[in-house]
């Protein structure tokens, strides 16, 4: 069964899915679950949805497994290697285990697990930037009230939730004029950024909240003075009435900042999710412990402060508990998976949907 896992897992990861571009692997996977028996189609976005019949079992609540089937960048021309039980790219690429490693695990757990109540597979688009794929799931086809999403890189931990999390665009205009001739009638848009930036608050602000600027841009040529710049901001907390705080106390000193420096400013603020957390003995956490034990493994829940897509799972009721999929190193082009992780990841996957239907 690892076999036909990791071929499946290696000619997933060949097929181009970054963000924005996963049609061709919805395509892959409607077709396959199809084959498998379920009855399966896409939503409005894009997103899949799968049923699968109880199996060994009778007058059981549906469970719901998800993953997402977009990758981060670089990941066009991806060429796996296996090479002494680890899986890697062969090139400048990212492998995007994270999270196909988590869809194989699943297609292969649907084949081969002798009891399970009845299924929902969920494929989210766009989740890495933004969890935009699974905030237009047409949750009017998903009845399940608990299930696992198969998301996490470590089989040593179950992510019980995730912060607040806000987006924070900023586009400065200033007033071009030759750097050399003329400075004085310019207005740089990229010092009135960097002042801003330079006011803000950045990295942990407390146990619970974090802030950063990660990407700024500006300017065309070294001796114009640059009427644009513009930069993207974040801040996240655990806690989201601090969260939202943070978003506005940020907005309101680069619009201080900015406008100081004789620049205008504007400001757009995106709140990606809400706050969310499942209690560290959910059922659902409960049954992921006692599966992942028959692998030799103790898993801990814990609250992370980056986000996936049980955050809005669990804010539309549905508890989620975040599972290992066994991978390292993701989001860089050193990400890689042994295939014994993978093994592990499946035979617990298999005895969480046991225990579903005790």
């Amino acid at each position: 069964m690892s076999e036909r896992m990791v071929n499946q897992f290696m000619e997933m990861v060949r097929i181009d899915s970054e963000s924005g571009n996963e049609a061709r692997m919805m395509e892959y996977l409607l077709k396959e679950l199809q084959d498998l028996g379920g009855e399966a189609s896409l939503d409005d976005y894009g997103n899949l949805l799968a049923k699968f019949p109880e199996k060994g079992c009778k007058g059981k609540e549906p469970v719901l497994l998800s993953c997402h089937a977009d990758t981060v960048k670089p990941g066009v021309g991806i060429e796996p290697v296996l090479e002494d039980g680890v899986i890697h790219s062969a090139g400048d690429t990212i492998l995007g285990a994270d999270d196909k490693a988590g869809i194989a695990e699943v297609l292969e757990a649907i084949r081969i697990a002798q009891v399970h109540p009845p299924l929902e597979f969920a494929v989210s688009r766009q989740e890495e930037v933004g969890l935009l794929g699974v905030k237009k799931m047409d949750f009017s086809r998903i009845e399940s009230r608990r299930g696992f999403l198969m998301d996490n890189d470590s089989l040593e931990t179950i992510v019980v939730g995730g912060p607040s999390y806000f987006a924070i665009d900023v586009t400065v205009t200033g007033k071009s004029a030759h750097a050399g001739m003329e400075p004085e009638k310019g207005i740089n848009a990229i010092q009135a950024a960097a002042k801003a930036i330079a006011a803000l608050e950045l990295g942990r602000i407390d146990e619970q909240t974090t802030a950063n600027v990660g990407v700024i841009e500006g300017g065309l040529i070294r001796n114009g003075v640059p009427d644009k710049a513009s930069f993207l901001a974040e801040c996240r907390s655990a806690d989201h009435e601090k969260g939202v705080r943070l978003a506005h106390e940020m907005e309101t000193i680069i619009r201080e900042k900015v406008q100081e420096a004789g620049a205008k400013v504007e400001i757009k603020i995106d709140n990606l999710c809400r706050a969310v957390s499942i209690a560290d003995d959910a059922p659902t956490v409960k049954i992921a412990q006692e599966a992942l034990r028959t692998v030799g493994i103790e898993a801990k829940p814990i609250f992370i402060t980056g986000f996936t897509d049980a955050s809005i799972y669990n804010n539309q009721g549905i508890e989620m508990a975040v599972v290992g999929i066994g991978a390292e190193n993701e989001h860089s082009t050193h990400e890689q998976i042994e295939v014994s992780n993978m093994e592990k990841a499946l035979k617990a996957l298999v005895e969480m949907l046991r225990l579903s239907a005790r």
